[in-house]
């Protein structure tokens, strides 16, 4: 993949880039990751707390019989990069209709932070930490839980904030959809207030992705055979070469970066940093995927809880009673990411005690009145 050219090489708004990076990245499987908590799952014991993650391939029979060896099952492939299978202890692979064969991973645990500990998701090669509580109110005729799950921030990948480029509420409501500053608004004000907002987290983004390789340059300057100036002269070009590069304006500029930097330095010295067939471009096209593999993360979220939910917190209730909650690496860029939720599960012993209660009490009034 030819990612860094396109990266330096064209300046798109920020859903521009992210999809024209997406059509020149590899093939990402889906994966859906649900969590269970103190319910019923595969090892059929009640009351513990699974997470599962499930992915599909779609694979030819020829395909399977190539990777797997004939009359085998194994694991759908290829697969996906954000998942870090160490964490499962089970695993089920199916052939679906068309081909499609979805594998399942699974693992129990006893609590909510030993299931934290071992968390499944990856990016860049490195496991999301997260954290989480299970909190229990015992109120007689039912049980309240309220689970709580936070997702730590991976915004520090970015060396420039973007808070440096827009104020906090709407970076956050960029990424994260909240606050919600559209509320009240109307198509035209929405419309208006959204512009605004994405030339400066485009400009953010262009200007990380330039300060990726500038410094990727400096920190390797030495390389360099025949540099047509000293690092110190290079650095101090540092703002007029992102003008160059990175000119004002809403205009989508075409520009091919090894032809540009020709144009710039007026030497060819530079180009090796472009050449994927050069160690240092490899690496230093592995910098600029680190940064943007935030962008194409997309684990969706489903929690089950015991009984009925009845706080779905920033998630959305489904109706076979699960809460669904959208987790993309977008989220995790201004700040940590939470997903609660609280429901309450319906004492059965409670009632039938109670009601033994009652009817005792009401023998016991009646015997009474007949004496």
């Amino acid at each position: 993949m030819k990612t860094n050219k396109l990266v330096y090489g064209l300046r798109f708004t920020v859903y521009g880039l992210l999809v024209a990076l997406l059509l020149t990245s590899c093939y990402q499987p889906k994966v859906v990751m649900k969590t269970v908590i103190e319910g019923k799952g595969h090892s059929n014991f009640m009351n513990h707390n699974f997470r599962e993650v499930t992915y599909s391939n779609v694979m030819s029979q020829e395909m399977r019989d190539s990777l797997w060896g004939k009359g085998k099952l194994e694991w759908s492939q290829p697969m996906p990069e954000c998942l870090n299978i160490d964490a499962f202890c089970s695993t089920e692979t199916k052939i679906g209709e068309g081909d499609t064969v979805t594998t399942t991973f699974w693992c129990p645990f006893e609590t909510v932070e030993e299931m934290c500990e071992q968390t499944p998701l990856q990016l860049n090669g490195v496991r999301l930490r997260s954290k989480a509580k299970l909190d229990k109110r015992f109120r007689w005729f039912y049980t309240e839980y309220t689970f709580t799950e936070t997702f730590y921030c991976v915004g520090d990948t970015f060396k420039l904030a973007p808070t440096d480029y827009a104020d906090k509420d709407a970076v956050s409501y960029w990424f994260t959809g909240q606050p919600n500053l559209l509320q009240g608004l109307n198509g035209a004000e929405a419309s208006q207030k959204l512009s605004d907002m994405e030339p400066k987290i485009t400009r953010w983004l262009d200007d990380n992705l330039f300060k990726t390789g500038f410094d990727f340059i400096v920190a390797n300057y030495d390389s360099i055979a025949n540099p047509p100036l000293s690092r110190e002269q290079f650095i101090e070009l540092h703002d007029s070469l992102a003008n160059y590069l990175l000119p004002e304006g809403d205009d989508i500029l075409a520009v091919n970066i090894e032809d540009a930097l020709r144009d710039f330095f007026h030497s060819d010295a530079y180009a090796m940093f472009f050449d994927e067939n050069n160690p240092l471009g490899e690496e230093l096209n592995k910098e600029f995927l680190n940064r943007l593999n935030i962008f194409w993360f997309n684990v969706p979220y489903t929690l089950t809880m015991p009984g009925t939910i009845i706080d779905a917190g920033n998630g959305t209730l489904q109706p076979d009673g699960t809460v669904f909650y959208p987790f993309t690496g977008e989220r995790l860029i201004p700040q940590d990411y939470t997903i609660t939720a609280t429901s309450r599960r319906v004492n059965i012993w409670a009632c039938i005690v109670s009601g033994l209660i009652i009817l005792l009490a009401i023998g016991s009034f009646l015997y009474r009145r007949r004496r």
